[in-house]
């Protein structure tokens, strides 16, 4: 049997830095501290330095080598989420579930709410072509 190559698993940590790359663009280490302490986490600036060293390694970020150095994720968001989102999918028994729970939480944003709508409306048009499609060959 053929070995799977493995992904480097992400902490909770390390993906709120990725966060803050992936919103920000290529960073200095102090912007990403800085950002990180906004957004209310307690985080000591060594540590972030830690966890930026820890997703250089994991070959999800890059670093410039003019100083001061530059950080910037190397993969995508939908990289690390398509599949996290596919396992919860599975660990939920499928996307109602997870939808209707998402549409109940009052921490979305009117704009959250918008591109859900937007992304059903792509997707039921998606289906009715598949659905033409399929009916005249």
């Amino acid at each position: 049997m053929a070995k799977r190559s493995k992904k480097p698993r992400i902490t909770a940590a390390e993906m709120k830095v990725l966060q803050v790359l992936w919103d920000s663009g290529p960073s200095m280490l102090s912007q990403v501290h800085s950002i990180l302490v906004e957004q209310g986490e307690e985080i000591a600036y060594t540590t972030v330095q830690t966890q930026l060293e820890r997703l250089i390694k994991k070959q999800f970020v890059t670093k410039t080598r003019r100083r001061p150095a530059e950080y910037d994720a190397k993969i995508k968001r939908d990289e690390v989420s398509r599949p996290m989102l596919d396992l919860l999918l599975q660990r939920v028994t499928g996307a109602v579930p997870l939808f209707a729970h998402l549409v109940k939480d009052s921490s979305l944003s009117s704009e959250d709410f918008a591109e859900m709508k937007r992304l059903i409306a792509e997707a039921e048009k998606r289906q009715k072509q598949s659905d033409q499609s399929e009916k005249n060959p």
